[in-house]
């Protein structure tokens, strides 16, 4: 059986706290790959209207061109409507019946666990890993396994910020990246 971990969220844009995660848990419980997983609709946040998916995949490509293991998987994207993990997981295990899926999370969705849609029947579906993000509890009912992340406070967000008010993202996010984000001149960046 091939072990792969899911790693979703919107990358918006990818950056050096996703590869890390991907990295370590890769490490920590020996699989053979990671897929990020770009949402389509995530029901409990909002992705950048005026970054299409295609720079979002165009950002993942570059940000894992150099870790064989890493890999995208596009199938909320092929999906309308919100991304709902247990529909997701679903149509993975149906397509892909040789692989075990470990679905990676951060802290501050395992506090968000008992409001994912029907969340009982997808913790009988799929591996839950949990990697802590600095300021979020990780004490839940759900099992879960944990794997130690060194502690990054890096998000999209403080990303997008950033660019909005013209400071630097250097060393926040990969190279390829940085400079993909100014040419396509994403996220106000001139």
């Amino acid at each position: 059986m091939k072990k792969v971990g899911i790693l979703g969220g919107t990358f918006d844009p990818p950056h050096y706290g996703h590869l890390i995660i991907a990295n370590e848990v890769l490490s920590a419980l020996h699989l053979d790959e990671i897929w990020f997983m770009p949402n389509q609709e995530p029901p409990h946040k909002q992705k950048t209207q005026s970054i299409e998916n295609h720079d979002r995949i165009k950002m993942l490509n570059l940000a894992i061109e150099d870790n064989s293991a890493f890999k995208i998987e596009t199938i909320e994207l092929e999906r309308t409507g919100p991304s709902y993990t247990v529909e997701t997981v679903k149509l993975l295990n149906l397509r892909d019946p040789d692989h075990q899926f470990f679905f990676i999370i951060g802290a501050d969705m395992i506090e968000y666990l008992p409001k994912w849609n029907k969340i009982d029947e997808l913790i009988e579906l799929v591996e839950f890993v949990g990697v802590e993000r600095p300021n979020y509890s990780h004490l839940t009912k759900y099992p879960i396994q944990y794997v130690d992340v060194p502690a990054v406070d890096v998000s999209s967000s403080m990303i997008r910020e950033r660019l909005k008010k013209g400071w630097s993202i250097r060393y926040l996010l990969p190279d390829s990246v940085i400079r993909y984000i100014e040419e396509k001149q994403l996220y106000g960046t001139k």
